[in-house]
């Protein structure tokens, strides 16, 4: 599968808004080992751990500090590197945080998303656009079956909100500007919506994985708000390995590929959040945990329980999660564990996993 991306990539201008984050900056790594010119398009780290600083990533790409809401910035950016492909990952992305700063949030998360698109609309070369939203983005009636694509838009909470609405602009500026069954222009646009990932390199205050490897490095306890919560669970190269399938299909021009798409693991990926803790305390052999009793989080509304149908995913692209929760934990704590974190260490867990899944 390793040739079979490279021989797609292989000097095609990629660029990633939010390439300093998390998920942005394993497949910025992914991207450049697979001969991509990747040009990168975010605001700076969010700390001197992220895997974006660890392994000097910056000196490897094109390394463009730059806000989404600064429509002219992105402009010249468009107009100077000329990209192939587009792959808009920045944004506001904690659920808490956006009720501090519902404002902001949507003036990144949907602002943003539309100047990446106008942006886009305008350029004369550019010809993939894919927007990385959440599975929040549905009206979540907290059922026990997966949403599929089809399916209702909707938001609680600002963030869910915010990445339902940039999931509307993608569907306007789709049908509007670049309707393949139309033909208007040879531009494709589409959508992942992408359930709980997890894997090394997150740092980001409020999430699960960095909050309990932060407790668990310096021997002190886990708090976790909500230990019923139940969340599909999934390794970053997988969703990842989603997104670059569906930009090779979507190159081909097929309309079908032009829509939104599920990423999300199947049932025997989705855990109580307590469950999370307690496989990671075990597979580490240390580590330990309480429920926080904060009446701040009871008032704040968060999602008790969120799946994903991926059905479409498997049957047209071929995806589906391979790794078990086991492999999940293993990859995740082996690189918060690593001493010394590098790019060369990042690059052997990707071959790793491709080696693991037999792809």
């Amino acid at each position: 599968m390793i040739k079979y991306f490279k021989d797609f990539f292989d000097g095609k201008k990629v660029l990633i808004t939010g390439h300093t984050g998390f998920i942005g900056s394993w497949l910025a790594i992914i991207l450049h080992e697979l001969s991509a010119k990747v040009i990168g398009y975010a605001l700076p780290p969010y700390t001197a751990k992220d895997n974006f600083v660890v392994t000097n990533l910056a000196n490897k790409i094109t390394h463009i500090i730059g806000d989404v809401r600064d429509f002219d910035k992105i402009k010249r950016v468009f107009k100077t590197y000329d990209p192939d492909i587009i792959l808009h990952l920045a944004a506001q992305p904690i659920v808490r945080k956006a009720y501090e700063i519902p404002k902001e949030t949507y003036e990144v998360n949907v602002g943003g998303t539309l100047n990446i698109f106008e942006a886009f609309r305008k350029s004369k070369s550019s010809r993939i656009l894919i927007n990385f939203t959440t599975d929040k983005v549905y009206e979540n009636f907290e059922i026990e079956r997966g949403y599929t694509e089809n399916e209702r838009l909707g938001g609680y909470d600002p963030y869910s909100s915010s990445k339902a609405c940039s999931e509307l602009i993608t569907s306007a500026y789709r049908s509007s500007f670049f309707n393949p069954k139309k033909n208007i222009e040879p531009k494709y646009v589409s959508s992942i919506r992408c359930g709980n990932v997890i894997g090394g390199g997150d740092w980001q205050e409020d999430r699960l994985i960095p909050d309990c490897m932060r407790a668990i490095l310096v021997d002190q306890e886990i708090y976790i708000r909500n230990p019923d919560f139940i969340r599909p669970w999934q390794y970053v190269l997988e969703p990842i390995r989603g997104l670059l399938t569906l930009t090779v299909k979507m190159w081909e021009g097929d309309p079908l590929f032009s829509s939104a798409w599920n990423f999300g693991p199947d049932n025997n990926l989705i855990f109580k959040v307590s469950d999370i803790i307690t496989k990671i305390i075990k597979y580490l052999g240390k580590g330990r945990y309480k429920i926080a009793l904060n009446q701040n989080s009871e008032e704040l509304h968060e999602t008790k329980l969120l799946i994903l149908n991926s059905n479409k995913a498997k049957k047209y692209l071929g995806w589906k999660n391979e790794l078990s929760i086991d492999d999940t934990i293993d990859f995740l704590c082996k690189w918060y564990m690593e001493e010394v974190i590098n790019y060369e260490f990042d690059v052997m867990q990707i071959n790793n996993y491709f080696k693991k899944i037999k792809r």
